[in-house]
């Protein structure tokens, strides 16, 4: 058991029979009345968000997720596999539970898939990726006006805003939380 005091962005929680991620947290005193915590939950299951509120000293379940260091190998269909580096073990994980996840996702690509009592539940990528620009307009020599950008579509599909010196062919740093551009790799 741990106090939703003791709370902390990516903290695991068991709350309501769901298995829940911490992804905002406020404590709020107010003048009258007691203490308590505003928090923004995330379900690992179904990646639905919920706002939760919780009385001060509230005791909830710390939910122990098991990372294991797996490789992306390859879509069949609609299933997605993964192999265990150590042991060789693969498993398929459905592509309705990797929305956001295949945006980035590139074959061979190391991955940490996020187990709670044998159940899969999610897939971790890491910060940022590198990929390579498939489609962009050309940049026009003098035209660096500050901040302005341009779309380019990469490798995996995605289009997201890059500056105007970026050209097809290029390797983007990406990334995978917001999906912005970093830099030119």
């Amino acid at each position: 058991m741990i106090s939703v005091n003791d709370f902390k962005t990516g903290l695991t929680i068991e709350v309501d029979n769901g298995i829940w991620k911490v992804i905002e947290f406020q404590h709020v005193k107010p003048g009258k009345g007691a203490a308590f915590v505003r928090s923004k939950l995330r379900n690992l299951r179904n990646g639905a968000i919920q706002e939760k509120t919780f009385r001060a000293g509230e005791k909830v379940s710390k939910a122990q997720i098991d990372n294991r260091k797996m490789q992306y190998l390859y879509a069949d269909g609609n299933d997605h596999v993964f192999m265990d580096n150590s042991s060789f073990e693969q498993i398929i994980i459905p592509a309705d539970n990797l929305q956001d996840e295949l945006k980035y996702l590139l074959a061979n690509m190391e991955v940490s898939i996020q187990m709670y009592e044998g159940e899969t539940i999610g897939v971790e990528l890491p910060k940022t990726v590198t990929l390579k620009v498939t489609e962009t307009e050309p940049g026009i020599k003098g035209d660096t006006a500050s901040g302005a950008t341009k779309t380019a579509t990469v490798e995996t599909g995605v289009d997201l805003q890059v500056p105007l010196f970026v050209n097809q062919g290029d390797k983007l740093v990406i990334n995978t939380e917001d999906g912005s551009y970093v830099s030119r790799a």
